[in-house]
């Protein structure tokens, strides 16, 4: 079945509110002759005159009447479905983002987000849920809305990027550790018993890899004497024992309350944490909105 021109729908509504050919014509900013072709067709189309000689002028049938509204409707209808989408009415915004993130995030940054989030829209809802690889799978199939991580060849090539803050790793020992007095070189750090942190049970991740460089360009290698999933684990384990965590420092703020943190002695490169999203996300209003709350709480002004 062949599809009728919906662009007649956008002259009917005119002809209809006009009444008039030349009327139409000059709002649609074409020729009289033109118009009039247009009708024809359009009576074609409806198997209707549609708008017929009465004296000087013209009348709608019974027909017209009838679609006045209707089309009317339509085309209202149509144009605002392809604007550009409005501003949102952030205080009556009622739905749910579900945000992604390394451990740390939620302690560190959570209450204020949504406390951020709860001052210009009460009826948004946030969902935090843990982030234990780099698969760029749940943003790309809707359950995840926003992630936070550092961007590597894993994330998928459509994911959007922005560059939320810049990040370090530093040293975490218990009060009174005998690394938190006087000056902690190298062979020092290499020295003690090291914490790994690892995803999924695995032993080596971004962590190890780079510090276990910084110190075997030194000449050095730390001892692993154990490893676990994530930093909030490391640092319990460091604040009861001698052992020595190595975590980001501004992912783990709050994490690291009651402890002794100190610069890595050797040059381990810092790195960009950055917010990630799906391109069907770009546009949507809200989501902007969300991701600008984020870069509040968060960024620190680091360009995209």
């Amino acid at each position: 079945m062949s599809l009728p021109d919906l662009n007649l729908l956008i002259t009917l509504d005119v002809l209809l509110q006009e009444g008039s050919v030349a009327g139409a014509a000059r709002r649609l900013r074409l020729s009289p002759s033109a118009m009039s072709r247009a009708l024809a067709r359009l009576r074609e189309t409806t198997g209707d005159p549609l708008l017929v000689r009465a004296g000087r002028g013209l009348v709608p049938t019974p027909r017209a009447m009838v679609l006045r509204e209707q089309v009317g409707q339509l085309v209202h209808d149509a144009t605002t479905a392809l604007r550009p989408a409005e501003t949102i009415q952030l205080q009556h915004l009622e739905r749910s983002f579900t945000l992604r993130a390394r451990e740390g995030f939620v302690e560190n940054f959570g209450a204020d987000l949504i406390t951020r989030v709860a001052r210009e829209a009460p009826g948004v809802r946030l969902c935090f849920v843990p982030k234990l690889d780099k698969d760029s799978g749940p943003l790309r199939d809707g359950t995840v809305d926003l992630e936070t991580g550092v961007v590597g060849e894993s994330e998928g090539p459509e994911v959007r990027t922005q560059a939320l803050f810049r990040d370090r790793f530093v040293a975490v020992v218990r009060k009174g550790h005998a690394l938190a007095q006087g000056e902690v070189t190298p062979a020092r750090y290499a020295a003690g018993q090291h914490i790994g942190v690892a995803r999924h049970g695995q032993h080596t991740d971004h962590d190890k890899g780079q510090i276990d460089e910084a110190l075997q360009a030194v000449g050095l290698a730390r001892a692993i004497t154990t490893t676990v999933g994530g930093f909030a684990s490391a640092l319990a384990l460091a604040k009861a024992s001698d052992l020595i965590a190595t975590v980001p420092e501004r992912h783990t703020g709050n994490l690291r309350a009651g402890m002794h943190s100190f610069a890595l002695p050797m040059a381990v490169p810092a790195f960009t944490v950055s917010l990630l999203w799906h391109p069907r996300m770009q546009a949507d209003p809200a989501h902007r909105w969300l991701r600008a709350c984020v870069r509040e709480v968060c960024g620190d002004g680091l360009a995209s």
